[in-house]
């Protein structure tokens, strides 16, 4: 994540009301991006000042701006409740509440044996529901977000391996890679070499909606492009596929808040 020096404060007015946006110029920019950051707000990326036509871009920006405003205020919003949501339920905390396979379990943090290096995490079932089981280790380094985080990524790699298994012979279809990554901006991806890209954090999705991901990216293999064909062959392995990906949808804001701020592109 980029330090906070690296965004100008900006503001604009819209239609809506004025706006405020960090800028960033980058060396790496081709164009105007915009993306909501979950803790930092509207970040707009532009190319150096150096770069031909860019020295001035405050007109380009408000116009990008108020032609995507809707979208802008929507998802300002979304992210706003989600952080209110995450707080109340308690954030990283012992006996906060967080999803895991699209229900909400109970945090439970507790220290390990003396001398132990290497933290736990458990699932167990409790009288007032599911609970993940966080042992922290005193060898163990690693803050209790992070080792929260590197078990939902290992049963993120668990549960995607299993569903590709379970579809990729029925669709004609094998990776040739399958890497786990934390996108922001979809929850999955293929190439044209067959490499296979997943967002860690569809562990936390009902496990329906993570094999519905899989399903379309597996099929992606077969099918490049969203016609008719393509949503025929989704179907074939999840006739429900519509419902999963509006409930992804649904919930984008809260899955990427969880252990990390989310950071929506805007299209």
């Amino acid at each position: 994540m980029a330090a906070r020096s690296d965004l100008e404060p900006r503001r604009v007015s819209l239609p809506g009301g004025h706006l405020e946006y960090g800028l960033r110029r980058s060396a790496r920019s081709r164009g105007l991006r915009v993306t909501i950051d979950g803790r930092r707000g509207v970040i707009v990326a532009v190319p150096l000042a150096s770069r031909r036509g860019w020295a001035h871009p405050e007109g380009d920006i408000e116009r990008f701006l108020a032609e995507r405003e809707p979208w802008l205020r929507r998802h300002l919003a979304r992210a706003a409740h989600q952080r209110e949501l995450m707080a109340a339920r308690g954030g990283i905390s012992d006996g906060a509440t967080f999803r895991y396979l699209g229900e909400m379990h109970r945090l439970r943090f507790t220290p390990g044996p003396a001398g132990s290096r290497r933290s736990a995490v458990g699932r167990h079932g409790a009288e007032s529901g599911d609970e993940l089981h966080v042992v922290l280790a005193p060898g163990d380094r690693r803050p209790p977000e992070e080792v929260l985080r590197a078990w939902l990524r290992e049963r993120a790699r668990t549960a995607i391996a299993r569903m590709i298994e379970r579809h990729a012979g029925a669709l004609a279809v094998s990776p040739a890679r399958v890497s786990l990554r934390d996108t922001r901006s979809r929850w999955g991806s293929a190439s044209r070499k067959g490499t296979l890209s997943f967002s860690w954090r569809l562990i936390l999705a009902p496990p329906e909606a993570l094999d519905t991901v899989v399903v379309h990216e597996l099929a992606h293999l077969r099918v490049f492009g969203h016609g008719p064909r393509f949503w025929e062959l989704v179907a074939s392995r999840r006739a429900d596929h519509a419902t999963w990906r509006r409930w992804l949808r649904t919930h984008s804001h809260e899955l990427h808040a969880a252990l990390g701020p989310a950071n929506i592109e805007a299209a």
